[in-house]
């Protein structure tokens, strides 16, 4: 088995990376990567705010797991913000801690960054409350359909 190293990178240190996870996140997702670009472009020319985005590579330099954090993942609890969005690691390395050490780097990197909260939406509710996560409140998506959202405080650095 591969060894994967702690390497998560925050792409605003890396702006080498941006085409990369683009096309990367939008293969995932089935989202536009020019919307991906887009925010992640804004992620590199601003470094503190938000949005940011953050990606770990295998020893080939290859993604292998992903996340972001923007202010709304689409849904209508708009004052709740900022949210992890996108989060994904890549099949042959799931089962390996990879999604559990990239949440809580995210949550001290935000909280480096000065926020206090985080929240995300999802249906993978025992995973993430596995991670620390706790449920919060109901929100609609902007699908019309309620889903779970969930918050976690910003982890400090231990």
């Amino acid at each position: 088995m591969e060894r994967i190293q702690d390497g998560i990178q925050a792409l605003r240190d890396l702006p080498e990376l941006v085409e990369e996870a683009a096309c990367w996140f939008g293969e995932k997702w089935g989202i536009s990567e020019h919307a991906y670009r887009e925010s992640m472009d804004r992620c590199v020319r601003q470094k503190s705010g938000i949005p940011q985005w953050y990606v770990l590579q295998n020893q080939k330099k290859q993604t292998i797991a992903g996340a972001g954090v923007i202010d709304n993942d689409f849904h209508d609890q708009k004052d709740l913000t900022p949210n992890l969005c996108a989060l994904f690691v890549e099949p042959e390395y799931r089962g390996r801690g990879i999604a559990k050490r990239l949440l809580a780097f995210i949550r001290r990197d935000l909280s480096r960054l000065g926020f206090s909260k985080v929240y995300l939406v999802t249906d993978h509710t025992e995973f993430y409350e596995a991670c620390g996560w706790n449920f919060f409140t109901m929100a609609m998506g902007e699908d019309g359909l309620p889903i779970r959202l969930y918050e976690a405080f910003a982890e400090t650095e231990k």
